[in-house]
């Protein structure tokens, strides 16, 4: 049953940039910034924000609608959830450790994981899928080495670390993607090329050694597949 609650207001947008030219994938190593939150009552979901809970709400999720946030320059929480359960084909699946996400990036996430990872387990393991467990969403912090922030600290980003099987397997990105058996290493790169169809950036351990143990999944970004 979704948990649906009337919003909070939205506190000022904070502008962001646009184009970029790198991926603003990142490993956890970044100085975190204390938040200072706001928060207030009032109005209802931008129309934008409503449309998107409606498209949520269509693939199966369940999710809890949180108030908008401005904790500190560049991090922010605009129209985001917090995701309790996700809809496969035959059965629904958990989350874990998965902090607030935008509407979008939820959204986009609830899709791929139907699509592209429950399919696939199915398909390359033998099995439905029972759980994705992450290192977090939502983290008011910088992209490793530089002053522009992450796409954690919008919330647009989801760091994906293992799947767990209905049969008890638990695939890990960290040592099955080079060390896994033969379908275990097809499976998790069909998992990040589907994610690279739906994602702005997707970063994996081929990308470079900070994300040897997850899925670095962000919308928007542009379009950066590694």
């Amino acid at each position: 049953m979704r948990v649906l609650r009337p919003l909070l207001p939205a506190v000022c947008l904070v502008a962001l940039s646009g184009c970029q030219l790198l991926p603003s994938g990142d490993s956890g190593d970044n100085r975190r910034i204390p938040p200072t939150i706001n928060r207030g009552s009032g109005p209802a979901p931008s129309v934008p924000g409503q449309q998107c809970l409606a498209r949520l709400s269509a693939t199966g999720a369940t999710y809890s609608p949180l108030p908008n946030r401005f904790d500190a320059p560049g991090c922010t929480q605009i129209d985001s959830v917090t995701l309790s359960g996700l809809q496969g084909d035959v059965g629904s699946f958990a989350t874990d450790n998965l902090g607030p996400v935008t509407c979008e990036t939820a959204s986009t996430f609830a899709g791929w994981t139907r699509y592209g990872v429950d399919r696939a387990a199915r398909a390359y393991l033998g099995s439905t899928l029972a759980r994705i467990e992450t290192y977090g969403s939502y983290s008011c912090r910088n992209v490793a080495g530089s002053t522009r922030r992450s796409a954690h600290a919008r919330a647009e980003a989801i760091d994906v670390a293992a799947f767990v099987l209905a049969d008890g397997r638990r695939i890990v990105v960290d040592g099955d993607w080079s060390g896994g058996t033969a379908d275990e290493r097809e499976f998790l790169r069909v998992v990040r090329d589907s994610a690279c169809k739906r994602f702005g950036t997707v970063l994996s351990p081929d990308y470079d050694a900070a994300h040897a143990d997850h899925l670095h999944l962000e919308v928007g970004g542009g379009s950066f597949c590694r």
